[in-house]
């Protein structure tokens, strides 16, 4: 593809060389340059890779996209005033716009994306049409996941899974849209068909994320100037603020009655193996849904969800089929079982997360309640109290086990979450080994029992000792029953 037709949608200036040449592939990786490349200096909170240009010509780079003046020899130089937003541009026309041809949703808020963007797939593909989904988990086409490093990829990759999706035959793509992913112009390039946005609270301040939670607000607000229909969680506290300077045309869900889309009813459902939570909407859709998730706020995400599918020809049974059928993997994720209880995966690995899920649980009346956890190693050590505390005071029982224990002991991150416990009257057994841990889980099951396994979530792995091996607990979970 020719320089000039990456360039075409941009602002720039050509320092040296031209642009009538041919591009091979877009590249913002030193270390992966390919002959006939372009080559994108981008400016990361650790790295600037306008320190790697010239190294990345010498090793095959034909052009070098930069924002700051730098001598470079041998390759055409294009001047932007942000390399980062640049890339997804270039991105875009390097696999010809592919978003042109999937209907774009994308989802932005502190908690509900992954589930949200997991119920919006689930009816679509109810409906027939195929979706592909960015996000958390990695990039998913059918059953198929590719694993990404951050809940929103770089621009290049959103990019190309996008083209990938449309060649497996996707009509619709469903992104997470991270308040850092808007910041650094991960997903610049095109306008989104849909903007969902579901609640807002404190999280990502400070370090090399956000400064303060102003800034934090206003990264997430850029969604609705980069859609063209904006729906809003009516209720949520920050909406007003959310709506600063949006472009888009506004739709509202909510319990609330200004709501145009609106939950009443809700009301959970409990039986062995299935937790959910039953509501009526009315509104732009009238209609009783089920959910198998658990917690009266997962009406939120599955009003999100109706209130996007609505716009497509999707039926009300297809709907209600979509959001009974919706697993999230990782997310209070139920897992078969054949005694008379219920067993779930959920990724809840600070005290918040174990607060915000226990605290549900016990809304279910369990016959107990058990919690098995553990804490990550080379982190803070106030966490490990903070869990063992939070599951002191709501599990009836805590097995306490590894998790990620990295380069430490597990057994000083026992006695860290054993120390937290100890302030609370609740009672705890000690499994250091987890699949032994799980076991314990299985073979002490009790009619009635709610078992959560927290902290791995969707994760596949253990890392021990800077070693990572393969750890899936479904997978340890079907052995043990076998």
């Amino acid at each position: 593809m020719k320089l000039d037709r990456l360039l075409k949608r941009l602002n720039y200036t050509l320092i040296q060389g031209s642009t009538a040449i041919q591009i091979t592939d877009v590249i913002y990786d030193s270390r992966k340059v390919i002959q006939g490349c372009l080559f994108v200096c981008l400016v990361g909170s650790k790295v600037d890779s306008h320190k790697f240009a010239q190294d990345a010509v010498d090793k095959g780079a034909v052009a070098v996209v930069v924002s700051e003046d730098i001598k470079i020899e041998n390759a055409a130089v294009i001047k932007v005033d942000d390399t980062r937003k640049a890339l997804a541009f270039i991105s875009a026309e390097y696999f010809d716009n592919p978003a042109d041809k999937l209907t774009t949703i994308g989802i932005t808020g502190t908690k509900g994306k992954t589930t949200t963007a997991s119920m919006i797939g689930s009816i679509l593909s109810c409906g027939g049409i195929k979706t592909g989904i960015i996000g958390t988990l990695g990039i998913v086409i059918g059953d198929r996941i590719i694993k990404t490093n951050n809940t929103t990829p770089e621009s290049y990759e959103i990019q190309r899974a996008m083209k990938q999706m449309i060649d497996e035959g996707c009509k619709a793509v469903v992104m997470e849209a991270s308040s850092l992913g808007l910041k650094w112009h991960r997903t610049d390039g095109f306008i989104f068909d849909y903007g969902v946005f579901t609640n807002f609270s404190h999280d990502h301040i400070g370090g090399d994320e956000h400064k303060d939670m102003d800034e934090y607000r206003r990264c997430k607000a850029m969604l609705f100037r980069q859609c063209m229909t904006g729906i809003f969680n009516s209720d949520d506290s920050a909406c007003e603020a959310m709506l600063e300077n949006h472009t888009c045309l506004v739709e509202t869900y909510g319990f609330g009655e200004k709501a145009e889309l609106r939950a009443d009813g809700a009301e959970l459902l409990s039986r062995p193996g299935y937790l959910g939570v039953h509501f009526r909407a009315s509104g732009r859709i009238n209609g009783e849904f089920d959910v198998d998730i658990p917690g009266k706020f997962t009406v939120y995400n599955a009003l999100a969800a109706v209130a996007v599918c609505s716009h497509f020809d999707i039926t009300k049974e297809q709907m209600f089929k979509g959001l009974n059928e919706v697993k999230v993997k990782g997310r209070v994720e139920t897992v078969k079982v054949p005694g008379n209880y219920t067993l779930l995966i959920d990724y809840a690995h600070n005290a918040v997360s174990m607060e915000n899920i226990l605290t549900t649980l016990r809304e279910y009346n369990p016959g107990r309640l058990v919690t098995m956890f553990g804490a990550g190693g080379n982190r803070p050590r106030e966490r490990r109290f903070e869990m063992g505390e939070i599951s002191g005071r709501l599990s009836d029982l805590s097995v306490i086990t590894e998790d990620n224990s990295r380069f430490e002991d597990v057994n000083d991150i026992i006695a860290d979450i054993i120390t937290g416990i100890d302030k609370t009257d609740g009672k705890y057994v000690v499994v250091p080994d987890r699949t032994d841990a799980i076991r314990y889980c299985i073979e002490n099951a009790q009619d009635g029992d709610i078992i959560v396994l927290a902290g791995k979530g969707h994760e596949d792995y253990q890392d021990k000792n800077g070693v990572k091996t393969h750890y899936d607990e479904r997978e340890v979970i079907a052995e043990i029953i076998k």
